[in-house]
């Protein structure tokens, strides 16, 4: 993987000593300092001319003859020119700056000190949007609308700076520092909540021909836009391609460094949507599908995000027939996120309980005692209809029972469905068979939980290696820190942008064909999953 560090920030401190003025030099004090920086410039930005903006004018000026004329001078870094904001007398050479990945549900930031490439800080909070809309097409559609006479779009973008703005708080008070002493912002997010983020309409991103109002803004300054940290500091916005490929996929491939590799590589990226790249240092082509909702509980009625009380990982010992749960924070269950939601319907096809079609199948006469009474007990009527018992409603922590009903399958099915159809329709485009690729990249919580062997078993990932796999984390926020750290970084990924190839499923009959032929597990073709065994009720061992 590409390391930045050590490159240009995109903010930087010069120190300046300059000669106080005098009836022999009197130079405005704004043009000393300016004359004062240019001198100073490092080789990486010399050429650029040194410009102040308005903003800053007063209080600059004002700074610099109260420091004595020598100090440390503040610098934004942009592709053309360089902002001269700041100038303070304290030789600390710390820079904070956020980062920010600008998630549909969920919002995570880092603050960074870009001097120092540390991380000195991080906090997370859900998306305030939530309240106008649980994804992203509702919140396009409230967007339009007025509501108690005030525009859509307005509440939108004031309830996403408003959580912003208490992740502001938090990272300063963490970091001991006030939030007028954060420098810079960078931000990583999918189209839809960049334009939410802008206060800029959304309509036509998810109407044909599919086309958003801007894909790679130039950076303004954080107040323009309500964000309280240091007036002058910069926003940096990840570039999008298209309504569907958002900034947050350019971060994954920046922090996954996949266009940097020689061999071929993917990434995976589940969220709202399973996002997907596929490629090298040479060539890159991407695709986005509604694979993610049933995962992160979007569809599923018992799913759920990863938090306190999540099952998140389910084990079936199918000798003594008991299934043992482990819950985020060791808390009594009250619903299943991802990750537990997979590795339950893989133990459940294993043992015979969810049959190649991804229905629950009532099965008592099979198998030992133990089975017969684990099955009678556990699988049940329930206003959902059949339905399978994970936690029992003495056992959960709201006094429910925590059931997986046969909607949740469904929803399961046509989502691991769908992340199969979009891997094989990616691969296909360009000729590349699974076994080619050096690495499979899996980012966010899909990847930090996930199981790859009941992926595989369920034949929602390709059976390969478990080695090919990499978890890489939350490498939207990655990305936001690297672009912080790196002008390199933020070059490369405004090139990434224009060397991709999108491939809009929407329209891709390739695709829905595929999609049909993965809504059984593993498959319709057993062969492309050798390791899967094939279950058989009357196989199951008689011990116990």
């Amino acid at each position: 993987m590409k390391n930045y560090t050590g490159q240009q920030p995109l903010v930087t401190s010069i120190s300046v000593v300059a000669e106080p003025p005098s009836l022999q030099d009197n130079t405005a004090d704004i043009d000393r300092l300016r004359i004062a920086v240019r001198k100073k410039l490092p080789p990486t930005l010399e050429g650029r001319p040194v410009i102040i903006p308005f903003a800053a004018m007063a209080g600059l000026g004002r700074r610099f003859r109260k420091a004595g004329f020598a100090g440390r001078a503040l610098v934004n870094v942009l592709p053309h020119e360089l902002q001269l904001v700041d100038f303070c007398k304290d030789t600390s050479d710390k820079i904070p700056a956020m980062a920010l990945d600008l998630g549909t549900t969920h919002l995570e930031a880092t603050l960074v000190d870009v001097s120092g490439d540390e991380i000195i800080a991080h906090t997370h909070a859900p998306n305030s949007q939530m309240r106008y809309g649980a994804d992203i097409l509702s919140r396009i559609h409230y967007a339009g609308s007025h509501d108690e006479g005030t525009n859509g779009l307005v509440k939108l973008q004031q309830a996403v700076v408003t959580t912003i703005n208490e992740m502001v708080d938090s990272l300063a008070g963490e970091a001991g520092i006030e939030p007028d002493a954060i420098h810079a912002l960078s931000v990583s997010g999918n189209t839809t909540m960049v334009h939410l983020l802008l206060g800029l309409s959304p309509y036509h991103i998810c109407r044909e021909p599919y086309t958003p109002l801007v894909g790679s803004p130039d950076p303004f300054f954080a107040v323009e836009i309500g964000v309280h940290i240091n007036k002058t500091a910069p926003v940096w916005i990840l570039p999008s391609i298209g309504s569907y490929f958002g900034g947050d996929l350019i971060s994954g491939i920046l922090a996954s460094g996949l266009d940097q590799m020689e061999k071929t590589s993917m990434l995976i990226d589940v969220g709202t949507n399973a996002e997907v790249v596929l490629g090298n240092r040479d060539w890159l082509i991407a695709c986005a599908g509604a694979a993610g909702p049933a995962l992160e509980g979007g569809v599923a009625k018992m799913g759920m995000r990863a938090e306190p009380g999540a099952i998140e990982h389910v084990l079936l010992d199918r000798e003594s027939w008991q299934l043992q749960l482990k819950t985020i924070d060791d808390q009594p269950a009250v619903g299943i996120c991802g990750s537990g939601l997979i590795e339950l319907v893989a133990q459940l096809f294993l043992a015979g309980i969810v049959d190649i079609r991804g229905k629950l199948c009532r099965d008592t006469a099979a198998g030992s005692e133990k089975r017969r009474t684990f099955v009678q007990d556990r699988l049940v009527e329930s206003e959902e209809g059949l339905s399978f018992v994970v936690t029992p409603a003495k056992e959960s922590g709201h006094g429910k029972p925590v059931l997986l009903a046969q909607v949740d399958l469904d929803a399961m099915m046509r989502s691991k469905a769908a992340m199969y159809a979009i891997l094989t329709t990616l691969t296909s485009q360009v000729g590349v068979e699974f076994s080619d690729l050096d690495h499979i990249y899996v980012a966010g919580a899909f990847g930090k939980h996930i199981d790859p062997v009941a992926a595989i078993t369920l034949g929602m990932l390709p059976d390969l290696p478990l080695s090919t796999y990499i978890p890489v984390g939350n490498s939207s926020l990655h990305g936001a820190e690297r672009i912080l750290l790196s002008e390199e970084a933020l070059l490369c990924s405004m090139e990434i942008g224009r060397k991709i190839t999108y491939i809009e499923l929407n329209v891709n009959q390739e695709f829905m064909l595929r999609f049909s032929g993965s809504r059984f597990i593993p498959h319709t073709d057993p062969a492309l999953f050798p390791s899967v065994p094939v279950v058989r009720i009357e196989d199951i061992p008689e011990k116990g």
